[in-house]
Formats: structure tokens, sequence, C-alpha cells
């Protein structure tokens, strides 16, 4: 049965969003509190500088008021281990640590940039060998680093690479889906293979293939009946 036409949109990017919130992630609170009881369930205990999971939407109250520090997804953050080693250096405890690592300071914050590039660039690079059809990637990526960019940059490394980053992978899927949309299966008006899009894509597309498989299977020639 055929959708109703205010249905045929399918979810807008904010409603998507407001479902994305759902997700949890780590943060670390900046104040003390026993458990919480919520409609959507139990957090806490908040004992900083320990970790504590939380809905995305709870963890983005929390950082506009001050009372956290959000704790990047780990496709959106740089490796634990060369951040450590930054932070060394920038508490000025870079002598006995370079004498350790026999590297200079210079070195360790290039490391640091090219192992959190290769975050993902991992990502970008299995994308473009995914030749037909798309990579598997978190179901939410695109809101979830959209939301986390504009509340919390302070708590991402590099977020201006980041940012750099995830508009190529971004633009990299349009443009597979744009291939998609000249496919065999459009052309006759019967599918598209949209295995590994996250909802925001499919949201943006659905449209444009309703439309494009309705004009298609039009100038099909009707069956003979019998």
């Amino acid at each position: 049965m055929a959708l109703p036409k205010h249905l045929q949109a399918g979810l807008t990017p904010d409603e998507l969003t407001f479902i994305a919130e759902e997700d949890v992630i780590d943060i670390v609170p900046l104040f003390s509190m026993s458990r919480v009881r919520l409609l959507s369930g139990i957090y806490g205990p908040f004992t900083p500088p320990g970790r504590a999971q939380v809905p995305l939407w709870l963890a983005l109250s929390l950082k506009r008021k001050r009372k956290c520090r959000i704790v990047a997804p780990e496709w959106l953050q740089v490796g634990e281990y060369v951040w450590e080693v930054l932070s060394q250096v920038e508490r000025k405890d870079s002598k006995g640590l370079c004498e350790l690592l026999s590297v200079s300071i210079g070195t360790i914050r290039f490391v640091s940039l090219h192992y959190f590039a290769e975050k993902l660039q991992v990502l970008l690079r299995n994308e473009r060998d995914t030749v037909e059809g798309f990579q598997a990637l978190p179901r939410h990526f695109i809101e979830i680093s959209k939301v986390l960019l504009d509340v919390a940059s302070d708590d991402l490394q590099q977020p201006g690479q980041l940012r750099s980053l995830l508009k190529d992978l971004r633009e990299l899927r349009q443009a597979k889906t744009r291939t998609g949309m000249q496919s065999e299966g459009v052309m006759r008006g019967t599918h598209l293979d949209v295995t590994n899009m996250t909802p925001l894509e499919l949201c943006e597309v659905k449209p444009f293939i309703i439309k494009a498989m309705g004009m298609m299977q039009s100038l099909e020639p009707e069956e003979e009946q019998d």
C-alpha cells in the first residue's frame, strides 16, 4: 500500500538528530552526584575524574551548562597513547620523555597529527576502495559528529581537521549515491541498493528515488490482459 504524500518524504534532519541523541556516550562529569533516575533510565554515579555513560542529549545539556567534558566516540578522537605523550609534553615534562623516546617534541606532535588523521583516513580509504556500495559506518555518524563539533568542539582533538575529513567522507558517499541513482535498478523503476546507507542519507535520497521510479514505471507498457 502506498504511503500518503505527507509521509513519503521521510524524517527531517532535525528529527533524525533527535533520534541520534538517544545514543549513549561517555562523559567526564565536573560535579559529584549519586545515581539519577530519569524517564529514559538510571544514570550515574557521577564522580570526577571517572567517566559516566549517558545519552547524548543529556551529555549535550550538561556540556552547555559546563558541567561535563564529552569523550568523543572512538571514530572521532585521537589515539589514547599519542594524546598521553602530547599531554606530558605540554606539562613541560619533555626532557625526560624525549630521552625515553629518543625523539624531539616536534616529532611527537607530527606523530600525533598523523595518528589522528589516520583514524578518519582509514574510513575514507575504505570508502574509496568499496567500489560498489557503501562501507558500514556508525548509524548516526553524520548527526553525532555535527552536534559534537557544534557544541563540544573544545573537547575534540583537532576539530578543524575533523571537519575537513568528515566533509570529504560525506561528499564521497554523496557521489556514490548520485551514481547509484543511475543504476539499472533505478532506470527500470524496480530498486536501489541502499545497503549500509545511514538513515539521514536515505532521507536525503528518498524523495528523488520515489519520483524517479514512479516516472520510470509510468513509461513501462501495461501488461496485456488475458
